[in-house]
């Protein structure tokens, strides 16, 4: 699992700094998350391949989450894409997607699918055979929602050795990867953990951002590998926090720690702050896996 930020300060972008958008690489999917201003040329200068992204999940409709996804759908369209292209979004993405390719008569050359959330619940957006992606009610302004990313369990590892031993015909080996018991011909039933190991353990990516601190996502996002959590401020300021439905480092850390996260990554920074690492400083007096995000940054699981 590889997550790379391209953006993750908030409000306005700068030009040393860009708003929240990043790329999850799970099981051999790329989802783009969030697409604030500068997105498309942010996916340049990390040389992420634009035909890879077929989903675009967009958590709310502040500008600095999605701005960019007009410029980066007609940018697709430019390069002459044909493969479908799926946008996960609050209600009305639709309409302001829409209204802006026809009224710059710029229609896409690939099919372009809406799905929109209205949901106050925790519900399953997307699923194929490896990953699952189910969304996580926040708290802010409007309408948003974080997402939980997971990959479904793999196949059990062979233990050669075993099968071997037993004699066992390769016609069995997928039914065993799958969990299945052999029965050899005198009738023996030899079990599955005699002949393979546990499989990979599968791996969790949560993004929760922009949110107050809100203990309801907890059960939602228990004993998460990574979570990402926006902490907008420090506790200095916390009632600015308050008032406007963001998040401190330290909430960011406690919500980590009452989840029982394995990894934090902190993010939507303040540009009031002058240097991110006190970010980190300020968490860590609450969970001690902690990792600052930052344009361009990218870690691997």
């Amino acid at each position: 699992m590889k997550l790379t930020i391209l953006g993750c300060y908030a409000a306005t972008p700068r030009t040393i700094t860009n708003p929240t958008s990043q790329v999850l690489e799970i099981k051999n999917r790329m989802f783009l998350i969030d697409c604030g201003e500068g997105t498309q040329v942010q996916l340049r200068k990390n040389k992420i391949k634009f035909s890879k992204i077929n989903h675009i999940f967009i958590s709310h409709l502040h500008g600095d989450h999605f701005f960019g996804l007009i410029g980066t759908i007609s940018t697709f369209a430019l390069l002459g894409r044909t493969t479908d292209l799926h946008i996960y979004g609050p209600k009305g993405v639709k309409e302001i997607i829409t209204l802006q390719l026809k009224l710059s008569n710029s229609w896409t050359t690939y099919d372009l699918f809406f799905h929109e959330l209205e949901s106050k619940e925790s519900e399953v957006i997307f699923e194929d055979q490896k990953v699952i992606v189910k969304t996580i009610p926040l708290k802010h302004r409007v309408y948003t929602n974080g997402f939980l990313f997971q990959e479904k369990p793999g196949d059990r590892k062979l233990n050669v050795d075993a099968v071997q031993n037993y004699n066992i015909d390769k016609c069995y080996y997928q039914k065993i990867k799958g969990g299945g018991n052999v029965t050899l011909d005198d009738g023996t039933v030899i079990e599955n953990d005699k002949l393979s190991f546990d499989p990979i353990p599968a791996m969790s990516y949560a993004f929760c951002s922009d949110t107050v601190y809100n203990e309801a996502i907890i059960p939602i996002i228990e004993n998460v590998d990574v979570l990402y959590h926006e902490s907008t401020f420090l506790d200095s300021e916390e009632a600015l926090a308050q008032k406007t439905l963001h998040s401190t480092a330290k909430e960011a850390a406690t919500i980590a720690l009452k989840a029982n996260a394995k990894n934090l990554v902190l993010g939507h920074y303040s540009t009031r702050y002058g240097d991110i690492n006190i970010f980190k400083e300020e968490a860590q007096t609450v969970f001690p896996h902690i990792l600052l995000a930052d344009d361009g940054r990218s870690f691997e699981w």
